[in-house]
């Protein structure tokens, strides 16, 4: 594959591809999948990048983008790239208060905006004082404010003051186009303090590209992938761009509430996705067996048995399955597996990246042996993307896979991972003293991830350095660890492990929905009360079993000792979840602060 430029690649693929479908969204009225080629994903980029000259956008200036997923949003930030401006994403459920500071924080005077909710919080920024001057809306249906002079529809926007000398000065930019350009700045949530702007260039996105299609070569240009993770996070953002670069076709999702539908619908064959969709995959398709017949579930079991020792015991470890395991899988795969595997959307898998959180070996051993080819692997914003993957070969589930090419990484004091390589950020924009303090003396990059290398080479992630706690009783937990293990539950949606010198651990839980009102059902529980439910001693005594399964291979001081049923879960609007579903751990304590007093009386 080809280094070229972003501020080239899109005119390029249209040349090599012409009419060929790059992308793929929903039209929100018809309901029906629209297509748009090369040539017309072309056209609309140099439409929007002149008129973004028109509206005096310079090398190196901001703008913001504030929307869930759509086509619009690949066409703005290739316009972007072809000015040589810096795109600015917004997390598209982002408050107020969120988007004023980060507006403000990076200089944005543009700020491109989706829907009803984006365009009403950008209104709110406005009135405080973040510095915009232009809003640009895409979605038509948008009512506007009767006092707003400074916005824009987005069709409206592409026709205003066509000059061909702004077609020349596009041609110009992008010819003068360098790889040491600033291509993003993308804002990390933060599970405390403020978001801090992660200054991404032109040539971190190049080389994250190199190294990953070191992997990825084998794939078809005829791949599909779906985009439903936010565009905002790096990890979907990098991988669009690799998806462009080798010219697969892009299907977008624009509502995540849809994307169990949409999922059956497109079939992909490739897509990056984070273990939250996997957990809800596999309680998913739990649910549905747990409702067939006893034979059916006796099957399944089966199933997934000779599942692993064809994909884990064989295959993982470059061996040839016995004959009967290659009849019993062939059987398997062609019937149970498909039928499951089809319903749920992903029976044409061929590479389903996994990373933005710990995935649990449970998880990753249920989906390996279906034969759906979920990769985990690790990174961040600041690395822009990947460290390391899981390899074709002996890759070890309790780990993340081994470093990738081009990458150092090494392990520093308190066990902290670090980094060092071209995919690395320069630091934070407008932050210098933070920018300073995340490295080291010789250059390596403080992740705050504490981790260690197994004697093969592959790399453990262990815990958020500051999420390690200490009991009273002078033991650490790791309480990721302990989350992931009892999420893996498909009773249990979320977790939050509390212990930071206490006695003994306990846990803030919410039920799986569905489950619940299952498990109600069963023990006869009547009406549609949740909080008569979570008092039933019955149903405790339940989720009591379930969380001792769940965590019995931790030692005896991690294990949950007593737990409390909510009933609601953990809520970004609330300020308890990261806009990337990050436990925000000091204001879920503040939240509960009676509750978790309560289980330690």
């Amino acid at each position: 594959m080809n280094q070229t430029h972003f501020a080239n690649l899109v005119p390029e693929q249209a040349w090599r591809l012409g009419h060929k479908t790059v992308l793929r969204y929903k039209d929100p009225v018809e309901k029906r999948w629209m297509e748009v080629g090369w040539l017309a994903f072309d056209a609309d980029v140099r439409r929007t990048a002149v008129a973004l000259a028109g509206m005096g956008i310079k090398v190196g200036d901001r703008v913001g983008l504030f929307s869930p997923n759509r086509a619009e949003c690949l066409v703005v930030d290739f316009a972007l790239y072809s000015l040589r401006a810096v795109g600015v994403p917004l997390y598209a459920t982002s408050t107020t208060a969120q988007i004023k500071y980060i507006l403000k924080d990076a200089g944005v005077n543009i700020l491109f905006v989706g829907g009803q909710y984006q365009y009403d919080r950008a209104i709110e920024a406005m009135g405080l004082g973040c510095g915009l001057t232009q809003l640009v809306v895409f979605d038509t249906g948008v009512r506007l404010a009767m006092s707003d002079e400074q916005t824009l529809y987005f069709k409206d926007f592409l026709q205003q003051g066509y000059d061909s000398q702004l077609e020349d000065e596009v041609s110009d930019r992008r010819a003068q186009a360098s790889f040491t350009d600033l291509a993003n700045i993308l804002y990390t949530s933060g599970t405390s303090g403020e978001p801090k702007g992660v200054l991404i260039t032109h040539a971190m996105y190049q080389e994250a590209l190199r190294t990953n299609h070191m992997k990825l070569k084998t794939l078809s240009d005829d791949e599909v992938s779906l985009c439903f993770l936010p565009m905002t996070h790096i990890f979907e953002k990098a991988w669009d761009l690799y998806c462009l670069a080798r010219g697969f076709r892009i299907d977008i999702n624009e509502h995540p509430l849809e994307i169990q539908e949409v999922l059956k619908e497109v079939r992909p064959t490739v897509m990056c996705s984070v273990p939250r969709f996997w957990e809800k995959v596999h309680a998913g398709i739990l649910q549905t067996v747990n409702g067939m017949p006893p034979l059916v579930k006796v099957y399944f079991n089966r199933a997934l048995q000779v599942g692993k020792r064809f994909h884990l015991d064989y295959r993982r470890n470059g061996l040839r399955p016995p004959f009967w395991t290659i009849i019993g899988y062939t059987l398997y795969k062609h019937t149970l597996f498909k039928v499951i595997k089809r319903k749920v959307g992903l029976d044409r898998g061929v590479f389903f990246p996994v990373g933005g959180a710990a995935f649990s070996e449970e998880l990753c051993r249920f989906f390996r042996s279906m034969g759906v080819p979920t990769v985990h692997g690790y990174g961040l914003t600041e690395s822009t993307a990947t460290v390391s993957v899981f390899g074709d070969l002996h890759y070890d589930m309790a780990t993340v896979g081994t470093v990738i090419d081009g990458l150092q990484v090494r392990i520093g004091e308190n066990r902290e991972i670090q980094l060092k390589g071209k995919t690395i950020t320069p630091g934070y924009f407008n932050k210098p003293e933070e920018t300073a303090a995340a490295f080291t003396a010789d250059g390596f990059f403080r992740t705050g991830d504490a981790g260690a290398f197994t004697d093969r080479g592959e790399l453990v992630v262990i815990e958020r350095i500051k999420d390690l706690f200490k009991t009273a009783n002078g033991k650490y937990v790791a309480p990721q660890q302990l989350e992931m293990a009892l999420t893996a539950d498909a009773a249990i949606d979320m977790a939050a492990i509390i212990g930071d010198d206490r006695p003994y651990v306990t846990a803030l839980i919410v039920p799986n929905q569905a489950e619940m009102k299952a498990l109600a059902a069963t023990l006869g529980l009547k009406g549609d009360n949740t909080a008569v439910w979570l008092a039933d001693e019955r149903l405790l005594a339940h989720f009591e079993t379930r969380i001792r399964i769940a965590q019995k291979h931790m030692a005896s001081y991690e294990q949950v000792r007593r737990f409390t049923l909510l009933p609601a879960p953990f809520s970004m609007d609330n300020g308890e979840l990261t806009n990337t579903l990050k436990l925000r751990r000091k204001v879920i304590a503040e939240h509960y602060a009676d509750i978790i007093e309560a289980m330690y009386r």
